[in-house]
């Protein structure tokens, strides 16, 4: 248990560090990163894709304040707002009836996390 607990304190102190890193080589280990005049001739959910994945690395650019709890929380909801947004691009351009399914499946979830995430965030600010 307590390595469990020193590893995952280890992991919260270098995420800072690593979100930075992440960032300067193009976000989420470089994911969506585009030239300027690649992101002129992308495709309409590639836009979608590339504008979604900017607004949760933006969110999820909290302030740390010490309190392990609301870091997991805000850090969790971009994160969940940001898969809930990618599977909403998937069943508006995607064709894979599986695909748009497990998208289906992972908006339902994730909306019912965020409503508890959201909660607990308010609780966790009192």
């Amino acid at each position: 248990m307590k390595q469990t607990l020193l590893t995952f304190a280890t992991v919260l102190a270098f995420t800072p560090l690593m979100a930075t890193a992440q960032m300067k080589h193009g976000g989420h280990g470089g994911h969506g990163a585009q030239t300027p005049a690649a992101a002129t001739s992308a495709s309409p959910s590639t836009k979608a894709f590339e504008q979604a994945n900017e607004r949760m690395h933006q969110e999820m650019m909290i302030k740390y304040t010490g309190n392990a709890d609301k870091y997991f929380i805000a850090g969790m909801i971009p994160h969940h707002r940001g898969a809930v947004d990618m599977a909403a691009i998937v069943i508006e351009f995607g064709s894979n009836p599986k695909v748009r399914a497990l998208a289906e499946q992972i908006i339902r979830e994730q909306e019912k996390e965020l409503v508890l995430m959201e909660a607990l965030l308010k609780e966790l600010n009192r």
